[in-house]
């Protein structure tokens, strides 16, 4: 099968070109802002799917950079879209979304109010988007495209709404890297709110999802939407513990209350019933699993890195 990869130097990307090897895989090469040179490459390729994870994907910085995300996340995957819809017996347009999308959920106000909800309760595909991020915004608004150019210019398409993934090899810019890298190399551990409920997926999971999507478009490129990851809130502060008991770090966690960001979300969680439908696809790397595994990963790395 021909395919068309967007954002294939990212974290996702890098790895999800390893499992597609098999495939007749193409890299967009074209500024995804210059729609003439897009909609060139796109048409000249005709690829039969299209894997679209190009993104700027740092949700803090966002709300300083309101202007660049929605150009780069909203614009650029317009762009992708236009050219995307004209190409005949295309098979999928594949769109990285986010579970960022669901925002602030009445849940939300009960954490923030009494610390922990009093039924863990997880989003699906029929939970109302509430998006409370510029890049949130961003994402939205692209599932709101792709769904007016399926209704209007027939284009197949999915989306997969994304959880928190780790296992990164080279980036400790994302919170399950940082408290590791963190407390592997200092007797300080400094991160930022502490109350937030996250749930956090393997990367090999995460990777399963998307060849699970890839490789049967017909089951699901009629503008399904799937919620990704996996049914286990944890609070950030239970889980950099959860992470210092595993190192056995004995230094100090800092909470630098002053880094709450504004629109914070207290609550995200999966359900997966969906995807689990129709594609069977489910994770199977528990926390503990996954975390054990980049552990030991990023001691491995630092240590090398110190001989």
């Amino acid at each position: 099968m021909k395919i068309l990869m967007t954002g294939s130097s990212g974290f996702i990307g890098q790895h999800l070109s390893e499992r597609l090897k098999d495939h007749e895989l193409y890299h967009l090469r074209s500024d995804l802002l210059d729609h003439h040179a897009v909609a060139s490459e796109v048409l000249a390729l005709k690829p039969d799917q299209i894997i679209h994870l190009a993104a700027r994907t740092e949700v803090e910085q966002s709300f300083y950079e309101q202007i660049t995300f929605s150009e780069v996340n909203y614009v650029g995957t317009v762009n992708l879209i236009e050219a995307a819809a004209k190409i005949k017996n295309l098979k999928n347009f594949v769109f990285a979304s986010t579970m960022e999308v669901y925002g602030w959920q009445p849940i939300s106000d009960e954490v923030n109010l009494n610390g922990v909800p009093k039924k863990f309760i997880s989003f699906d595909e029929d939970t109302q988007p509430n998006p409370n991020a510029p890049y949130a915004v961003a994402k939205y608004a692209c599932e709101k495209y792709l769904q007016y150019a399926n209704r209007c210019l027939n284009l197949p398409f999915t989306a997969l709404r994304q959880t928190n993934c780790y296992g990164r090899k080279d980036n400790d810019y994302f919170v399950t890297e940082q408290i590791i890298t963190q407390m592997l190399e200092s007797t300080k551990c400094n991160l930022g709110y502490a109350e937030p409920y996250r749930n956090f997926i393997y990367v090999t999971d995460m990777l399963d999802a998307w060849e699970a999507v890839v490789n049967n478009p017909d089951k699901c490129n009629d503008g399904l939407i799937f919620t990704i990851g996996p049914d286990n809130p944890i609070k950030i502060k239970d889980y950099a513990a959860l992470i210092a008991n595993k190192i056995n770090f004995s230094g100090n966690i800092n909470w630098d209350t002053k880094l709450f960001r504004a629109g914070e979300i207290y609550w995200l969680n999966s359900n997966n019933n969906l995807i689990t439908k129709k594609l069977g696809w489910s994770p199977k790397i528990t926390l503990d699993e996954g975390l054990d595994r980049t552990i030991d990963f990023w001691n491995h790395k630092l240590t090398l890195a110190t001989v």
